[in-house]
């Protein structure tokens, strides 16, 4: 019996080692033609491989010295864009709008901002752009409007057919107390309900108040919407990122929220509640999937590429599939945005194991969606902030080696890190009502000008201040000094020439990826073939050197390094030697040739 007892402790033992390990290794393999059936798409779907870059128009290139970036100033840089390896850029909302919230607020969905420039420029733009092969991707934001829009003034006042077009409810009087008609509270804090004296209503609005619903359950209203997509796709358009997309449809009957039990939150803080009743309800997805048959009927006329949806969801994995479409029926968005890998689920402090679990949440865990990567955008915190400076190069590459689309966001191809802003020079509207909290809660540090160059704020003017101040880093991190040829390895030249080696997949019929982590969870690996090439990926993610326990994918093989980091000693050509150490943060992407 003793000896039993022994052998049970030992097994423990063996398990609990098991666990506490940091090793894993995941893989996926699929053939392209089947793959792409059952994602209801084509082989020649430009946008499954593609890389978007995001523009946040008024911090990109400000034309006109008047502080504010604009649709000339991004004219000026389409051929910096083609020729870093971009395929299509997506503007941040350049629509008329009273910019309370920075142009999430709009007024005229048919009218560019004159901060921006006007239809004009726009035509201009789109013309440049399709003559360099760039596509151009529009932000539509069909949740609310402006309550300077003319439907909402409308409705105010109950002038049909306006009168319905917004979300509105009675009161509910508790003691004789006019209290809003439910709990439901704003992702801007407070109540969801704004009383509205001359319509003796409230209105919905899930974010600022000068944000009000549309009410999705009038058919007017989603015809409108559909109007509006068909006029910019008849202006040339090709295609669309739908802003806040779980928030269309609320409740018919207007039940309360149940609590959500996190702990420790301010009662005004929407995350004290568990959105049952206005967020991912069936009809949200039924939106969608009426919108991906608007652009396919379009496509389908014109007999030429997709014309795409990209759709913004932070949701559960098991709502986000639900986006993507339901398999053999109907068709959803061409792609909704992976936060969940390198956003949501990857911390500062990160090991390989952690990097492996991330990608496979995506990769494996919702594969009904067409895969993308996303590394950050105007709401979060600039990945080169949040995830370290050391570890930019190793991140953009993994995000341009793995299968699928990559998004970047204007300044990550440099590295560049959050600006500094005072709360007196914010614009973020959720941010600077509470200046007490606004470094913790701001979004505008990720939106500091682009640097340009270390001349005169940075290249982005000829010198007016600008909206929101340039970074202090940017003598330091700048493109023109990254694009500088005496400079062999810097942030810029990595992320181009990784794009390039990502085009060398495109043509493969078979695929295979495998990734995992080795060296108790400090070194991070992938290997992704296909019938035509055939590349592996090393990171050290220690501040130690790391002799590797080599992963069986690369053994028996040879292995020429195509790209490395910064950090890194070997050049493009050099042989790589697996039993050497990899420095601390070394990155390193390799050619994989099997020994015969």
């Amino acid at each position: 019996m003793k000896g039993v007892e022994v052998l049970f402790v030992a097994l423990l033992c063996l398990l609990y080692g098991a666990k506490a390990t940091r090793e894993v290794s995941y893989t996926k393999t699929w053939k392209t033609a089947e793959t792409n059936s059952k994602l209801g798409l084509t082989s020649d779907d430009w946008w499954t491989q593609g890389v978007f870059y995001q523009i946040y128009p008024r911090s990109f290139k400000d034309s006109d010295n008047d502080g504010n970036g604009d649709l000339q100033g991004i004219i000026e840089k389409l051929d910096y864009l083609r020729e870093s390896g971009i395929d299509a850029i997506w503007l941040s909302p350049i629509f008329k709008s009273p910019q309370v919230d920075n142009g999430y607020d709009i007024s005229d969905y048919r009218e560019v901002d004159e901060l921006y420039g006007s239809r004009e420029d726009l035509r201009q733009l789109v013309e440049a752009a399709h003559q360099r092969d760039l596509k151009v991707i529009l932000d539509f934001v069909p949740n609310h409007t402006s309550d300077k829009h003319i439907w909402f003034e409308a409705s105010v006042y109950g002038i049909s057919p306006y009168h319905d077009y917004y979300v509105w409810a009675n009161a509910t009087y508790i003691e004789g107390v006019r209290t809003p008609p439910t709990n439901w509270l704003s992702n801007f804090r407070g109540s969801a309900w704004q009383w509205n004296e001359l319509r003796q209503q409230y209105y919905l609005h899930q974010f600022s108040t000068a944000q009000p619903d549309l009410n999705y359950r009038n058919p007017l209203v989603v015809q409108e919407m559909k109007d509006v997509l068909s006029y910019w796709l008849n202006f040339g358009i090709d295609g669309f990122r739908i802003d806040a997309v779980p928030f269309l449809f609320e409740d018919e009957l207007l039940r309360n929220e149940p609590p959500s039990g996190d702990s420790g939150l301010d009662p005004e803080d929407a995350s004290t509640l568990s959105h049952l009743y206005t967020q991912n309800l069936n009809e949200t997805y039924e939106m969608i999937y009426e919108w991906r048959q608007l652009l396919d009927d379009f496509t389908a006329r014109n007999g030429t590429y997709s014309r795409i949806m990209m759709t913004e969801v932070y949701a559960s994995p098991e709502q986000t599939r639900g986006y993507c479409g339901v398999e053999g029926s109907r068709a959803g968005a061409h792609f909704t945005f992976n936060f969940i890998t390198f956003i949501e689920n990857t911390q500062k402090g990160f090991d390989g194991k952690d990097l492996a679990e991330s990608i496979a949440a995506w990769l494996i865990g919702i594969p009904s969606c067409s895969s993308n990567w996303v590394l950050g955008n105007h709401d979060q915190t600039r990945v080169a902030t949040r995830l370290g400076p050391e570890n930019v190069d190793a991140l953009n590459i993994l995000a341009s080696i793995l299968p699928g689309a990559r998004i970047t966001y204007q300044g990550e191809e440099i590295g560049q890190e959050n600006g500094e802003v005072t709360c007196e020079q914010g614009y973020d509207p959720q941010a600077i009502k509470d200046c007490s909290t606004y470094q913790q809660t701001s979004r505008d540090f990720e939106r500091t000008p682009f640097q340009w160059s270390s001349g005169v704020q940075a290249g982005f003017n000829e010198g007016h201040t600008p909206w929101l101040p340039v970074s202090e880093k940017y003598v330091q991190t700048n493109l023109e000094r990254q694009s500088d040829a005496k400079q062999i390895k810097t942030h810029y030249k990595i992320y181009t020439t990784m794009l390039r080696l990502k085009t060398l997949f495109a043509d493969g019929a078979e695929e295979s990826t495998t990734w995992g982590s080795t060296n108790d969870g400090k070194v991070f690996y992938l290997k992704r073939s296909t019938d035509v090439v055939n590349y592996g990926l090393l990171i050290n993610l220690a501040d130690t050197d790391e002799t590797i326990i080599t992963p069986a994918v690369f053994k028996e093989s040879d292995l020429v390094v195509e790209l490395s980091g910064a950090d890194s000693p070997y050049d493009n050509g050099d042989v790589f030697d697996i039993s050497q150490p990899l420095r601390p943060n070394e990155v390193v992407v390799f050619r994989i040739t099997p020994l015969a």
